[in-house]
């Protein structure tokens, strides 16, 4: 199954949110737009789009109502990957060269922020609904924390799952919860509609990260469209990391090899063979499988529409995925 399969009931309004999107990063500016429009050349899985338009179908779909929201979200997730990739230094996503990699840091940086801006004038048309603001303005402060503390625990081996967790909420799990709870706000929905999604958005960016992270390990490189092993060679500290240091007969060899600063392909294929060895592979997907069954419970107090379906579906997908 690919991600395209799961969105097919709502294909024909995603192409309007992807012809949205064009025309609201078009701008006078040549260099703007097309930067902006690399990024969006450069595909992406649209998921926070296709979320929000998902749970809008709980309550009174109105896709003029939820279009605004569903771009503003995509500009958002947009401007953190552009930022990310000036932090990471990363010349290639999903095999694309980077913005980075084409126009450097500066304008890296500039366009980041920019499409951010680009959101908040979208999310400023939804005065009547004020927890749409409300929850998306939390949403990307804990961003920001999340990516800081990433930033500030490179190479910190003595990290806990609970620290691993804190963070890959903020990073990841906080922007998809609200992205299907806030595409039924925008539609009128009460608590006891947006607030299961929301629950239910959480457990799946939670088990989304963690899949990401061992993909990062174990996937198709070209199928990933970065390196493999990458987080490795940033010294960043995941889920599998966190428990091979733990468990890993190893321990010290793969110790050794993270605390350096410049480790070679050889090094990092080491390192992942005793991530490999230790079970911290098995663990993380057991890990990941927790959180998608959370997911699915949550969806159990919701309307019995072909959308509940669809999304448990989704939830499954996440473990199967391969990149």
């Amino acid at each position: 199954m690919k991600v395209i399969e799961l969105f097919s009931e709502i294909r024909e309004e995603l192409q309007v949110v992807e012809n949205e999107l064009r025309s609201v990063v078009r701008t006078q500016n040549q260099l703007l737009t097309e930067t902006s429009t690399h990024l969006l050349n450069a595909g992406g899985k649209r998921l926070r789009p296709a979320l929000s338009l998902y749970g809008a179908t709980f309550y009174n779909f109105n896709l003029e109502k939820v279009l605004p929201l569903a771009v503003a979200l995509e500009l958002i997730h947009m401007a953190t990957l552009v930022h990310d990739d000036v932090v990471d230094a990363s010349m290639t996503r999903r095999g694309i060269p980077t913005v980075k990699a084409k126009w450097g840091n500066g304008i890296s940086t500039h366009i980041g922020t920019y499409l951010f801006a680009k959101s908040l004038i979208l999310i400023a048309g939804y005065q009547e609904t004020p927890l749409i603001s409300k929850v998306l303005s939390d949403t990307s402060v804990k961003m920001c924390e999340g990516e800081i503390q990433q930033i500030s625990t490179t190479f910190d081996l003595q990290q806990s799952v609970r620290e691993y967790f804190y963070r890959i909420k903020r990073k990841t799990a906080l922007l998809i919860a609200a992205s299907i709870q806030l595409g039924a706000v925008a539609c009128g929905a009460p608590a006891a509609i947006h607030l299961p999604l929301r629950r239910y958005g959480y457990n799946v960016g939670m088990a989304f990260q963690v899949t990401d992270d061992i993909l990062d390990l174990v996937a198709d490189q070209s199928q990933l469209g970065k390196p493999v092993g990458n987080d490795l060679r940033q010294g960043i500290i995941t889920l599998p990391v966190i428990y091979a240091l733990a468990n890993s007969t190893d321990r010290n060899r793969l110790a050794e090899i993270i605390n350096k600063t410049n480790k070679n392909d050889d090094e990092v294929r080491e390192a992942i063979i005793i991530i490999s060895n230790s079970g911290a592979i098995d663990y993380s997907f057991k890990i990941s499988r927790k959180f998608i069954t959370k997911a699915k419970e949550a969806l159990k107090t919701l309307p019995d529409i072909p959308t509940r379906t669809t999304l448990s579906r989704a939830a499954d997908f996440i473990n199967l995925r391969k990149y």
